[in-house]
């Protein structure tokens, strides 16, 4: 049976080590493919821990793709394949590796909105962000008026690489961080950077504004299909597409985290060509209600073709236009060769009392206590819609990541009747089907249910007036 020797606790809980042991084997081939794994009580027994702490670390490697189980015969080691990647890589570094707004008039009729990416006011640390601005205008007055550098000030950086070593397990050089007002500034860099005559990739179904922005931008894009673990890498290689664009710790709208073997899978598709790039949109990832987040794609890419972007429009609100990018080193170094003329867009009033604000650890504070209360509203909505009869039929999808749940309803209505249905009682939604470039081709009635800005006093009579719609 297999046997592993645990370090201090002081190097991690029980289950993570367990799982970062099993995942070393896993990768390194000592565990083979549909190897059947011991039970958990056997595997608790031999191990001398509890079957609690067995289960919580299968349940993680379950979650991101390293094992699977079959009812009542067990649990089995995935078929993982990155050999595609592992060729792109010397020898050396091989041995390292382990919906549209609605007018004004309209608007105003909408009681309960289950489309908006809304913070409510009290969510919003005003008291410690004032507190911490007042400190940075006192102390640092001199650095507020100065020129920032085109990639954000250094204090900044150095704060997002602190915290993405904490929350997201990623190190990260400083200086390969590229902060912006907000994603779509970014986007726009990275055409320049990358080269417009580059086809382009997004997911289909999927957020509809990324593939707007580049076109705007002047390249082409295309919109490649989806399957349960992610996009196609079948269709990236059969579009000869050379950028792509995904949303793997949380897929929006689906809600699909993509597991291990996919992520590889694109891995070495990036790594089979020069120019090949991946751009990896964690939106959302410190807002996982369960569990620990999924590792990002780029802490797995041993061979730097992974660009990580993300903001703070989830985790503080969405008029706070800042978010940043992490670009391989080469990426870097010919960012500022070719466009590091540029002015970083965040100005230093922010950056400075944000950078701050990750040091004292108020940010920290903050990313729990949204956890807790967006958990606590995700779990009142769930009970409501589960205790309500007019929801018997509805299923509901993909609750565990994120700030919105799909919900299956059963209902013989068309999506465009349903939400016009759900408008005229004053509630907004929106269904599956409208983040597919041909809704015709969209399972319907489903339902993407976003709570981020749903007050929880007004929880029942909302899922009341959801249930309505489907009556």
């Amino acid at each position: 049976m297999l046997t592993y020797h645990f370090r201090d606790k002081k190097e991690g809980s029980l289950y993570l080590q367990l799982y970062a042991f099993m995942k070393e084997d896993i990768l390194a081939g000592r565990l083979t493919a549909d190897y059947r794994l011991p039970s958990r009580r056997a595997f608790a027994k031999n191990l001398g821990i509890s079957i609690v702490t067995v289960e919580t670390a299968y349940e993680k490697l379950m979650a991101e793709g390293y094992i699977y189980s079959l009812p009542k015969r067990g649990y089995y080691v995935s078929r993982i394949d990155r050999s595609g990647v592992l060729r792109q890589i010397p020898q050396k570094a091989r041995e390292k590796l382990a919906v549209s707004d609605l007018a004004g008039e309209e608007k105003a009729k909408i009681r309960f909105d289950f489309v908006n990416n809304a913070v409510l006011p009290g969510l919003f640390p005003f008291t410690a962000w004032a507190r911490t601005m007042r400190g940075v205008i006192s102390e640092q007055s001199r650095e507020l008026v100065e020129r920032s550098p085109g990639g954000g000030i250094w204090s900044l950086r150095k704060a997002l690489s602190a915290h993405l070593l904490e929350f997201r397990g990623m190190e990260v050089d400083p200086g390969q961080i590229i902060v912006g007002a907000g994603t779509e500034y970014l986007y726009i860099l990275l055409l320049q950077l990358l080269g417009r005559e580059r086809l382009y990739a997004v997911e289909d179904p999927g957020y509809d504004k990324i593939a707007k922005i580049y076109r705007a931008g002047g390249v082409a894009v295309c919109h490649l299909p989806l399957d349960d673990k992610g996009i196609s890498v079948r269709a990236l290689e059969e579009r000869e597409a050379d950028i792509v664009h995904i949303s793997p710790s949380h897929h929006f709208p689906t809600g699909i985290v993509m597991p291990v073997s996919r992520r590889y899978e694109l891995l070495s598709w990036a790594c089979a060509r020069d120019g090949r790039y991946i751009i990896e949109d964690d939106y959302d990832s410190e807002l996982r209600m369960d569990g620990k987040p999924v590792p990002t794609l780029r802490s797995m890419d041993p061979a730097d073709k992974v660009i990580y972007i993300n903001t703070f429009t989830k985790t503080l609100a969405p008029t706070i236009r800042i978010a940043y990018m992490v670009l391989p080193a080469r990426l870097a170094e010919r960012f500022y060769e070719d466009l590091g003329f540029y002015s970083c867009t965040v100005s230093n009033f922010q950056q400075y009392t944000l950078a701050r604000f990750i040091e004292t650890g108020s940010f920290g504070n903050h990313i729990n206590r949204m956890r807790r209360y967006y958990k606590k509203v995700r779990d009142s909505l769930l009970r409501q819609i589960q205790s309500s009869e007019a929801f018997a039929s509805c299923r509901i999808m993909e609750e565990d990541a994120g700030l919105h749940f799909l919900l299956k309803t059963g209902s013989p209505l068309t999506d465009q009747a349903l939400k016009a249905k759900a408008l005229a009682l004053g509630i907004r939604i929106s269904c599956l089907s409208d983040y597919y470039q041909d809704p015709e081709t969209a399972p319907g009635g489903i339902l993407l249910v976003n709570y981020s800005g749903i007050d929880p006093e007004q929880i029942e009579e909302a899922v009341r007036t959801l249930g309505l719609v489907l009556i």
